[in-house]
């Protein structure tokens, strides 16, 4: 997918922001679509259908945080990577932003050239998981996974999964009783670019177990997870 073809929602309640940002990601050939707070993003994002999505989470009327866990119900949009830029950098507030269902945490203030690496980096992520297997359909007991369309088929109904719980689980459902590190995670899940701790991999997988079931995830304490069934 080329620069000019990539649509990014930028969502801040400061003008400056949006200018500053949008400027700098425009320069760089993105198309750029801007709103100042989280109602209007969801409405924003229903009809452009953004690849990324920069979201504050401290706005008027709805915050981010409310508007991330609202566009992540929305079918047509879960392959879209959502990111937090916000002054809020506490682990706290980092964990309740993935609970949300966002990608990444990105803290202000910060420079536009590292903002524009930091955006090459997300958008990387739409190749899919690198260093997986290309099969399309996996079957793990009643579980269909279809990468291609990002659809789980748990006993025929539909799981609807962000992009990466999704990708964590098609990584693990890989190689069924294999122990995958946490290493090996951040690297195939997230990417050596991505800085991220621990602490995003266990929220991920405490979401899993929620939605698809507990007993299906093993974790190997000091070293990482596994699936098993």
């Amino acid at each position: 997918m080329k620069k000019k073809d990539i649509k990014i929602l930028l969502v801040d309640d400061e003008q400056d922001i949006l200018e500053i940002v949008g400027y700098n990601l425009s320069q760089e050939g993105y198309q750029i679509v801007t709103a100042s707070n989280g109602k209007e993003a969801i409405i924003k994002a229903k009809k452009e259908h953004p690849q990324l999505i920069i979201m504050d989470v401290m706005m008027p009327e709805m915050d981010g945080m409310e508007a991330c866990e609202n566009i992540r119900k929305i079918p047509e949009l879960q392959n879209t990577i959502i990111t937090f830029l916000t002054a809020r950098s506490e682990d706290y507030s980092q964990v309740a932003g993935f609970d949300a269902g966002a990608d990444d945490y990105i803290a202000k203030p910060i420079k536009p050239k590292v903002l524009v690496s930091k955006v090459q980096a997300l958008l990387r992520r739409l190749k899919g998981v690198e260093g997986v297997s290309s099969t399309t359909t996996l079957m793990i007991g009643n579980i269909e996974i279809n990468r291609e369309e990002y659809k789980i088929i748990k006993e025929g109904e539909e799981i609807i999964l962000p992009r990466k719980e999704f990708e964590l689980f098609y990584l693990l459902a890989t190689k069924p009783g294999k122990v995958f590190t946490r290493e090996e995670i951040l690297d195939k899940v997230w990417g050596n670019e991505v800085v991220v701790g621990g602490r995003t991999i266990d929220v991920h997988i405490r979401k899993l177990r929620e939605k698809i079931g507990d007993s299906l995830f093993k974790t190997i304490k000091g070293v990482g997870y596994k699936i098993e069934f």
